[in-house]
């Protein structure tokens, strides 16, 4: 079955200009300045000259939910998949956070696998906040070579919920993601969660400096939990690594304000990412002074990208590499985060104020003039 979309503004992310694109099944087969419709397509789509970009990747999202800091009713519900598919999240990488006791890795496995036959991409990271790892085989480098979903290792440092985990537990972990992925054929990282301990990332310079480990296998989010903790990021950025900017909780600042200023201070975009922490559960004090308890919200990612664009920090291809082509690379998704002949066929298209108006998951139309086609298994 050949599909063919007319007329898209594309950015790969880089601007290619408008140009036709044929997908068979989930795949991108061409792209050319244009083709003609024919017997040969089972369906021509008009993009009527949108901005056209690759399907959006959330690398840290809570989908079976998170919370649970002020008693069991502030644990936050799972995402279903209409959530994703209207913020043009077409890859997500679900992870547990501090509980890995009401909520288990198993349970996180099967929603992996539920959301991938409901109609877009998801994987996983295995184990918790904690250093002793929680996992579906009983170790992490079996996890990465055996369970075809997880594709890294999560662990939370500079946390008083964290473990501590000192040097040489790092170390075991990395080694095992580091093999596990030379086995599996996937790259393999260690997603860090950083808390606001004053410790901030000294840990992760060790690692590198000291112990020369390779620094792609290192990934560290929440880096702009404060200003103190990111100006460290940004040297952590200067020598190579990768640096996650949270959208949806963990800011001292409006996330695209930090990529403004991490780019005075020298740093490359290449090496900046957004994700959301969707459904991280999080508490603010009302007007009375109780706590009102609300969730991370999904949808930032795209929220920061599009004030990116619109107050001039960065052009259209360059901000949306940061839900696209730079989390792709950051986790070794070679398919995923850009428009290009053998790529997944995922993609979101924008009108001129870049509002999202319809998204392609794997080849298929998921959303159509804002309005979503697809839903979840037990949605309405």
């Amino acid at each position: 079955m050949l599909k063919l979309l007319k007329n898209c503004n594309v950015f790969a992310p880089d601007a290619l200009g408008k140009k036709d694109l044929v997908i068979g099944g989930e795949k991108i087969l061409a792209i050319a300045d244009h083709i003609e419709p024919n017997s040969a397509f089972t369906s021509v789509w008009d993009a009527q000259g949108k901005i056209c970009t690759p399907g959006l990747i959330d690398q840290h999202v809570h989908i079976i939910g998170a919370g649970g800091k002020h008693g069991f009713g502030s644990m936050t519900p799972e995402i279903m998949l209409s959530e994703f598919i209207a913020c043009g999240s077409t890859t997500v990488v679900g992870l547990l956070g501090t509980d890995a006791s009401t909520r288990s890795v198993k349970t996180l496995y099967a929603k992996t696998k539920s959301l991938d036959q409901e109609g877009i991409t998801a994987y996983m990271f295995t184990s918790y906040f904690g250093i002793d790892p929680i996992t579906i085989t009983g170790g992490i480098q079996d996890d990465m070579i055996f369970i075809d979903k997880v594709i890294g290792v999560k662990v939370a440092i500079s946390d008083e919920r964290s473990s501590y985990p000192t040097t040489l537990e790092l170390l075991r972990h990395l080694r095992d993601i580091h093999v596990g992925g030379l086995i599996s054929g996937k790259g393999g990282v260690l997603h860090i969660h950083l808390g606001g301990l004053t410790t901030k990332m000294d840990i992760l310079f060790q690692l590198v400096q000291e112990f020369e480990f390779p620094i792609k296998h290192i990934s560290p989010t929440h880096v702009g939990r404060s200003k103190e903790l990111f100006d460290q990021a940004i040297e952590f950025a200067k020598i190579g690594g990768m640096i996650d900017i949270t959208t949806g909780a963990s800011k001292y600042t409006d996330p695209w304000k930090s990529v403004a200023y991490a780019m005075e201070q020298g740093v490359s975009t290449s090496q900046l990412s957004f994700s959301s922490d969707g459904h991280a559960g999080l508490a603010k004090k009302g007007p009375d002074g109780t706590s009102i308890l609300t969730k991370a919200p999904i949808f930032q990612n795209l929220e920061q990208v599009r004030e990116l664009i619109q107050n001039k920090v960065l052009g259209i291809g360059e901000a949306f590499s940061l839900i696209t082509a730079n989390p792709a690379r950051n986790l070794s998704l070679k398919h995923k985060g850009k428009i290009a002949v053998g790529a997944d066929a995922d993609f979101c298209f924008f009108d001129e104020n870049i509002n999202l108006n319809d998204v392609w998951a794997r080849g298929k139309l998921m959303m159509e003039n804002e309005q979503v086609l697809v839903k979840g298994s037990f949605e309405k």
